[in-house]
């Protein structure tokens, strides 16, 4: 019986494929496939173009539902048998016409990892009635393909980058009108609209979503990414740098042990959005009672590319390419992604205590990092090339900060005499590059969306002490790959691993500075191996300036804070994306 029920899922018809010849075609669970019935020309199904894109890729005899995300019917029209001959200025073949449909699917680059184009086979037929059966087959295999996306609501910064983030949309809506994906679009006209419209959006109305989708930069995702979490992210805050005693065992490398203490948390947060923006008061009970909470694994988020580095489309997806981000969109492509949350206590040494939250994907940096920011925003008139002239200025200054840093110890020994540590902190990841399927993001803890530190947990963790003059000061969530940096600020940092990578860039010649960053700008470098470079794999850590100060850079957008605490969330959040094909 089941033999006889998953026969009649197969369908079977001879149809021409256009630039091919006549063909006949399978439909199964899994997809279409197909044999040549009478070759015009043997060995030479080369494939053609038409308009630019690739007909029909060299060999390829079959399209899996997971690579398709549409199917069409164009009616009649011409089908075009194989050119003739493999000569450059070769014959066309001849043309037929015929009822057509076409099936739209995904084409893997073979020259660069991770670049995924459009591709489009074009099945001719002379009884239409044999085309709308094939089209609704498939249209019915494609709605059974479990997490695409329905409906999505998207924001446009125009002026993001060089000021296209208009046009990329233009670019790749029409894949997301084939996927019959339905799309609410709001083109930005100030900064922090995206913010005050992510915030302020009722949970009834965000459920009607599957999720958000941003055209921009990386500090547009941010704001939308702060939006979301403000106001329906609860968790208790860090430990603040006041909590902390005197320290103690001072060892040659200028870190502290610090005494076991009794390190509380704040109260859970009641309305974070307000730290933000005061004067905003952004959903009244009756909303709160909808309870759209993160991690929500309905709800994702998408990141088309048209910033100035888009380092977390780099990271998610692999490749910095509006197309190939659009179609892990609409193929409901799921990674989940680490979150930082920052507590600002003080924004100067001089001013009161008034906690300030945000939220990061990707980076956090004081000193050298920040002031490339701050610097920039004086010449945005130039673009994106704009860092680069901010970036050489802010290095020549070579300026230095005295800060105090804490953080929870590096994870050594699972093996070690801190017994039950190992199974509340995540497993310390091997040396390996994040990739697709990546085996450190897909071993999850049993809690791991919990917050990072609870105070049930506090006496089994050793807390560090960094003190001294530091160039940067920085926080990286994921490895930060971009143009300029291809490996990232650290290579081996995951999507969903459950850690920040604190890095601590000390005092040092301005020759040795910029050594280092010339290992950041090499493929295969090695930033991090220098003696004035600490590197930390940890859960949290705590930051207070003494003396002169810089200002924080947070995912590109500035954030002044004397004191800061953060702490990482593991898979916080879900990306429509697949991780990079390495």
């Amino acid at each position: 019986m089941e033999r006889e029920e998953e026969d009649s899922r197969i369908l079977k018809s001879k149809f021409v494929l256009d630039h091919v010849g006549e063909v006949s075609v399978t439909l199964n669970s899994d997809g279409l496939s197909w044999i040549k019935v009478d070759s015009f020309i043997k060995n030479n199904d080369t494939g053609s173009s038409c308009l630019g894109k690739q007909s029909v890729p060299k060999r390829d005899t079959a399209i899996e539902y997971s690579d398709t995300y549409a199917v069409e019917f164009i009616d009649w029209g011409l089908i075009h048998e194989p050119a003739l001959g493999k000569a450059p200025g070769r014959l066309l073949g001849r043309a037929s016409e015929m009822f057509r449909f076409k099936v739209h699917c995904v084409r893997r680059s073979k020259t660069q990892s991770s670049l995924w184009k459009t591709s489009i086979y074009t099945f001719g037929h002379k009884d239409s009635q044999t085309c709308h059966l094939w089209v609704a087959r498939i249209n019915f295999s494609l709605d059974m393909e479990a997490g695409r996306p329905k409906s999505l609501l998207v924001f446009v910064n125009p002026m993001s980058g060089k000021g296209n983030g208009c046009r990329t949309w233009d670019e790749v809506a029409p894949i997301f009108c084939l996927a019959q994906v339905q799309t609410k679009v709001l083109v930005t006209r100030r900064a922090g609209q995206a913010f005050d419209a992510t915030s302020g959006i009722s949970n009834r109305e965000l459920s009607r979503y599957d999720g958000i989708v941003a055209v921009g930069g990386d500090g547009f995702f941010n704001e939308i990414l702060n939006g979301l979490l403000l106001s329906r992210h609860k968790a208790p805050y860090p430990p603040s740098p006041n909590d902390f005693g005197q320290p103690v065992n001072k060892n040659d490398n200028n870190l502290v042990y610090l005494k076991e203490t009794s390190v509380g948390t704040s109260e859970p947060i009641k309305s974070q959005t307000k730290n933000l923006r005061p004067e905003d008061d952004i959903c009244d009970s009756a909303d709160r009672e909808d309870n759209f909470h993160f991690p929500n694994d309905r709800f994702r988020l998408g990141l088309i590319p048209a910033g100035s580095t888009d380092a977390i489309v780099m990271c998610t997806t692999g490749a910095r390419d509006p197309t190939t981000s659009a179609l892990h969109i609409v193929l409901g492509k799921r990674i989940s992604l680490d979150i930082a949350q920052i507590v600002r206590w003080k924004a100067t040494f001089t001013s009161k205590e008034e906690i300030s939250v945000r939220y990061a994907a990707s980076f956090a940096g004081y000193g050298f990092y920040g002031d490339v920011i701050t610097e920039s925003e004086r010449y945005r008139w130039m673009g994106p090339k704009r860092y680069d002239y901010a970036g050489t200025k802010v290095f020549l200054r070579h300026s230095l900060y005295e800060a105090e840093v804490t953080f929870v110890e590096d994870i050594k020994d699972e093996n070690s005499s801190a017994g039950d540590r190992a199974k509340f902190l995540p497993k310390k990841s091997e040396r390996v590059v994040c990739r697709v399927k990546c085996d450190v993001c897909n071993t999850k803890p049993v809690e791991m969306s919990e917050p990072p530190i609870r105070e049930s947990h506090l006496h089994d963790l050793k807390w560090l002490r960094s003190r001294g003059k530091f160039i940067s000061v920085g926080a990286a969530v994921i490895s930060c790959r971009n143009e300029k940096a291809p490996d990232g600020l650290v290579a081996d940092a995951h999507l969903s691993d459950g850690f920040l990578h604190l890095l601590l860039i000390k005092d040092c010649p301005r020759a040795s500075y910029l050594w280092h960053l010339t290992q950041l700008a090499r493929k295969g470098g090695h930033p991090l191996n220098f003696e004035f470079v600490e590197h930390h794999k940890t859960l949290a850590f705590t930051f207070k300036s003494i003396g002169k100060e810089s200002v924080w850079n947070v995912d590109g957008e500035l954030f002044s804070a004397h004191q800061l605490s953060a702490q990482v969330f593991r898979g916080l959040v879900s990306l429509f994306a697949a991780g990079p094909e390495v």
